[in-house]
Protein backbone atom coordinates (compact mmCIF):
# COMPACT_ATOMS: atom_id res chain seq x y z
CA UNK A 1 0.00 0.00 0.00
CA UNK A 2 1.19 3.61 -1.45
CA UNK A 3 0.88 5.32 2.27
CA UNK A 4 1.53 8.60 1.76
CA UNK A 5 1.00 10.16 5.21
CA UNK A 6 -0.57 13.56 4.09
CA UNK A 7 -2.52 15.27 6.76
CA UNK A 8 -5.55 16.37 4.92
CA UNK A 9 -6.96 18.09 8.05
CA UNK A 10 -6.85 17.96 11.70
CA UNK A 11 -9.65 15.51 11.02
CA UNK A 12 -8.07 12.96 8.11
CA UNK A 13 -5.29 11.67 6.37
CA UNK A 14 -4.94 11.03 2.94
CA UNK A 15 -3.71 7.46 1.44
CA UNK A 16 -3.18 6.04 -1.83
CA UNK A 17 -4.62 2.60 -2.25
CA UNK A 18 -4.83 0.35 -5.74
CA UNK A 19 -4.42 4.14 -7.17
CA UNK A 20 -6.91 5.85 -5.82
CA UNK A 21 -6.46 8.84 -3.56
CA UNK A 22 -8.44 8.24 0.13
CA UNK A 23 -9.50 9.72 2.61
CA UNK A 24 -9.27 8.30 6.01
CA UNK A 25 -11.65 10.55 8.55
CA UNK A 26 -10.70 11.31 12.28
CA UNK A 27 -14.80 10.28 12.83
CA UNK A 28 -14.40 6.81 11.53
CA UNK A 29 -15.55 7.36 7.72
CA UNK A 30 -13.66 6.99 4.46
CA UNK A 31 -14.07 9.98 2.00
CA UNK A 32 -13.17 9.26 -1.90
CA UNK A 33 -12.74 12.29 -3.48
CA UNK A 34 -12.87 11.28 -7.07
CA UNK A 35 -16.29 9.86 -6.80
CA UNK A 36 -17.41 12.47 -3.97
CA UNK A 37 -18.01 9.49 -2.14
CA UNK A 38 -18.61 9.11 2.06
CA UNK A 39 -18.62 5.20 3.32
CA UNK A 40 -19.58 4.71 6.52
CA UNK A 41 -20.23 1.21 8.12
CA UNK A 42 -21.87 -0.16 11.31
CA UNK A 43 -23.77 2.61 11.94
CA UNK A 44 -25.86 -0.08 14.23
CA UNK A 45 -28.58 2.61 14.61
CA UNK A 46 -31.16 2.09 17.66
CA UNK A 47 -29.30 -0.61 19.35
CA UNK A 48 -30.37 0.91 22.88
CA UNK A 49 -33.87 0.15 21.82
CA UNK A 50 -32.84 -3.31 20.43
CA UNK A 51 -31.15 -3.85 24.14
CA UNK A 52 -34.00 -2.51 25.88
CA UNK A 53 -36.37 -4.33 23.73
CA UNK A 54 -34.93 -7.73 23.49
CA UNK A 55 -32.58 -7.95 27.19
CA UNK A 56 -34.74 -5.59 29.62
CA UNK A 57 -31.77 -3.55 29.93
CA UNK A 58 -32.82 0.33 29.70
CA UNK A 59 -29.66 1.82 27.57
CA UNK A 60 -30.29 5.79 27.03
CA UNK A 61 -31.85 6.00 24.09
CA UNK A 62 -29.43 8.63 22.79
CA UNK A 63 -26.94 6.08 20.84
CA UNK A 64 -29.02 6.82 17.52
CA UNK A 65 -29.20 10.90 17.98
CA UNK A 66 -25.64 11.03 18.51
CA UNK A 67 -24.50 8.85 15.16
CA UNK A 68 -26.57 10.77 12.85
CA UNK A 69 -25.40 14.19 14.39
CA UNK A 70 -21.92 13.07 14.15
CA UNK A 71 -23.12 11.39 10.16
CA UNK A 72 -24.56 14.69 9.23
CA UNK A 73 -21.27 17.37 10.94
CA UNK A 74 -19.01 14.75 8.32
CA UNK A 75 -21.75 15.13 5.21
CA UNK A 76 -21.27 18.68 5.46
CA UNK A 77 -17.63 19.04 5.41
CA UNK A 78 -17.38 16.72 2.39
CA UNK A 79 -20.74 17.70 0.43
CA UNK A 80 -20.60 13.74 -0.95
CA UNK A 81 -23.10 12.99 -4.15
CA UNK A 82 -23.30 9.59 -2.46
CA UNK A 83 -23.49 7.93 0.85
CA UNK A 84 -22.73 4.21 0.99
CA UNK A 85 -23.15 2.40 4.38
CA UNK A 86 -21.75 -0.70 4.39
CA UNK A 87 -23.80 -3.04 5.94
CA UNK A 88 -25.24 -2.88 9.91
CA UNK A 89 -26.70 0.26 9.51
CA UNK A 90 -28.88 -0.52 11.89
CA UNK A 91 -28.81 -3.35 15.05
CA UNK A 92 -31.39 -5.42 13.73
CA UNK A 93 -33.94 -5.90 10.72
CA UNK A 94 -36.84 -3.97 12.74
CA UNK A 95 -34.67 -0.92 14.03
CA UNK A 96 -36.04 1.00 11.41
CA UNK A 97 -39.48 0.69 12.40
CA UNK A 98 -38.20 1.62 15.80
CA UNK A 99 -37.03 5.07 14.42
CA UNK A 100 -38.56 7.93 15.92
CA UNK A 101 -40.23 10.31 13.87
CA UNK A 102 -37.62 13.23 14.56
CA UNK A 103 -34.95 10.63 13.81
CA UNK A 104 -36.59 9.85 10.27
CA UNK A 105 -36.86 13.11 9.52
CA UNK A 106 -33.08 14.14 10.40
CA UNK A 107 -31.81 10.97 7.78
CA UNK A 108 -34.39 11.89 5.11
CA UNK A 109 -32.57 15.38 5.38
CA UNK A 110 -29.48 13.72 5.07
CA UNK A 111 -30.23 11.47 2.22
CA UNK A 112 -32.14 14.46 0.44
CA UNK A 113 -30.01 15.67 -2.72
CA UNK A 114 -28.05 12.63 -2.97
CA UNK A 115 -27.65 8.91 -3.65
CA UNK A 116 -28.07 6.66 -0.86
CA UNK A 117 -26.68 3.01 -0.80
CA UNK A 118 -27.60 0.65 1.87
CA UNK A 119 -24.97 -2.45 2.17
CA UNK A 120 -26.85 -5.13 3.64
CA UNK A 121 -25.14 -6.73 7.04
CA UNK A 122 -25.55 -9.51 9.08
CA UNK A 123 -27.68 -7.23 11.51
CA UNK A 124 -29.81 -5.99 8.90
CA UNK A 125 -29.88 -8.77 6.14
CA UNK A 126 -33.38 -6.83 5.07
CA UNK A 127 -34.03 -3.13 3.27
CA UNK A 128 -34.82 -1.00 5.73
CA UNK A 129 -38.86 -0.06 5.23
CA UNK A 130 -39.92 3.63 3.72
CA UNK A 131 -36.82 5.62 3.93
CA UNK A 132 -35.40 5.36 0.32
CA UNK A 133 -32.23 4.96 -1.19
CA UNK A 134 -31.32 2.21 -2.73
CA UNK A 135 -30.11 -1.57 -1.44
CA UNK A 136 -27.44 -4.25 -2.42
CA UNK A 137 -25.47 -6.91 -1.21
CA UNK A 138 -22.00 -5.37 -2.58
CA UNK A 139 -21.23 -3.06 -5.13
CA UNK A 140 -18.26 -2.47 -7.40
CA UNK A 141 -16.65 0.95 -8.03
CA UNK A 142 -13.62 1.43 -10.31
CA UNK A 143 -11.32 -0.82 -9.27
CA UNK A 144 -12.87 -0.90 -5.50
CA UNK A 145 -15.54 -3.58 -3.71
CA UNK A 146 -17.40 -2.74 -1.44
CA UNK A 147 -19.49 -5.38 1.29
CA UNK A 148 -20.30 -6.00 4.95
CA UNK A 149 -17.82 -8.80 5.41
CA UNK A 150 -14.62 -9.26 4.62
CA UNK A 151 -13.74 -12.36 2.32
CA UNK A 152 -10.28 -14.47 3.39
CA UNK A 153 -10.29 -15.45 -0.39
CA UNK A 154 -10.51 -11.79 -1.63
CA UNK A 155 -7.79 -11.26 -4.60
CA UNK A 156 -7.55 -6.89 -4.51
CA UNK A 157 -9.47 -4.16 -3.72
CA UNK A 158 -11.48 -4.98 -1.30
CA UNK A 159 -13.29 -2.35 1.51
CA UNK A 160 -15.35 -3.55 3.99
CA UNK A 161 -16.67 -3.54 7.56
CA UNK A 162 -18.17 -5.95 9.86
CA UNK A 163 -15.13 -6.58 12.48
CA UNK A 164 -15.18 -3.23 14.73
CA UNK A 165 -11.57 -2.87 14.65
CA UNK A 166 -9.22 -1.45 17.46
CA UNK A 167 -5.85 -1.31 18.31
CA UNK A 168 -3.76 -0.86 21.19
CA UNK A 169 -0.19 0.26 21.54
CA UNK A 170 2.02 0.88 24.95
CA UNK A 171 3.80 3.97 25.22
CA UNK A 172 5.94 5.45 28.05
CA UNK A 173 4.38 2.91 30.23
CA UNK A 174 0.96 4.20 29.50
CA UNK A 175 -1.48 1.36 27.46
CA UNK A 176 -3.37 3.44 24.39
CA UNK A 177 -6.88 2.06 22.88
CA UNK A 178 -8.59 3.08 19.65
CA UNK A 179 -10.87 2.52 17.01
CA UNK A 180 -8.75 2.21 13.81
CA UNK A 181 -8.59 1.63 9.98
CA UNK A 182 -6.82 -1.75 9.20
CA UNK A 183 -5.23 -2.49 5.66
CA UNK A 184 -2.68 -3.60 3.14
CA UNK A 185 -2.41 -3.88 -0.45
CA UNK A 186 -5.62 -6.21 -0.47
CA UNK A 187 -8.02 -4.76 1.55
CA UNK A 188 -9.12 -2.40 3.95
CA UNK A 189 -11.88 -2.60 7.42
CA UNK A 190 -13.31 0.11 8.44
CA UNK A 191 -14.34 0.90 12.13
CA UNK A 192 -17.74 1.18 13.59
CA UNK A 193 -19.27 4.59 12.79
CA UNK A 194 -22.10 4.03 15.34
CA UNK A 195 -21.66 5.75 19.00
CA UNK A 196 -23.04 2.64 20.40
CA UNK A 197 -20.32 -0.03 19.09
CA UNK A 198 -17.65 -1.63 20.73
CA UNK A 199 -14.18 -2.49 18.90
CA UNK A 200 -12.39 -6.21 18.26
CA UNK A 201 -8.40 -5.43 18.72
CA UNK A 202 -6.94 -6.07 15.21
CA UNK A 203 -4.69 -9.16 17.15
CA UNK A 204 -7.46 -11.21 17.56
CA UNK A 205 -7.87 -14.24 15.50
CA UNK A 206 -10.84 -13.55 13.50
CA UNK A 207 -8.21 -11.26 11.61
CA UNK A 208 -5.36 -14.29 11.08
CA UNK A 209 -7.27 -15.31 7.64
CA UNK A 210 -7.40 -11.65 6.27
CA UNK A 211 -3.43 -10.28 7.53
CA UNK A 212 -1.08 -12.37 8.34
CA UNK A 213 2.14 -11.86 10.64
CA UNK A 214 1.22 -8.22 11.12
CA UNK A 215 2.12 -7.23 7.61
CA UNK A 216 -0.60 -4.16 7.95
CA UNK A 217 -0.88 -0.70 8.83
CA UNK A 218 -3.35 0.94 11.40
CA UNK A 219 -4.59 4.09 11.13
CA UNK A 220 -5.76 4.59 15.20
CA UNK A 221 -8.46 7.09 15.88
CA UNK A 222 -7.70 9.98 18.27
CA UNK A 223 -10.23 13.22 18.66
CA UNK A 224 -9.61 15.29 15.41
CA UNK A 225 -6.68 13.23 14.38
CA UNK A 226 -5.51 9.96 12.91
CA UNK A 227 -2.56 8.37 13.15
CA UNK A 228 -0.46 5.74 11.15
CA UNK A 229 0.75 2.68 13.53
CA UNK A 230 2.78 -0.12 11.83
CA UNK A 231 0.90 -4.08 12.87
CA UNK A 232 4.08 -4.77 14.77
CA UNK A 233 3.94 -2.24 17.09
CA UNK A 234 0.76 -3.12 18.68
CA UNK A 235 -0.36 -4.89 21.73
CA UNK A 236 -2.67 -7.37 22.50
Amino acid sequence: MNILAKTKDTTGREIGFLDNQLVLDASGCLFWPDEELLIVSDLHLEKGSSFAAKKGLFIPPYDTQATLETLALRILHWQPKTVLSLGDSFHDDNAATRLPNSYKQNLTQLMLGREWVWVSGNHDPSPPEDLGGTFCEEIHIGNLNFCHEPKPDFKSGEIAGHLHPSAKIKQRGKTIRRRCFIGDEIRIIMPAFGAFTGGLNVLDEAYTKLYSKRDFTTWMLSGEHVFEINGKKLVR
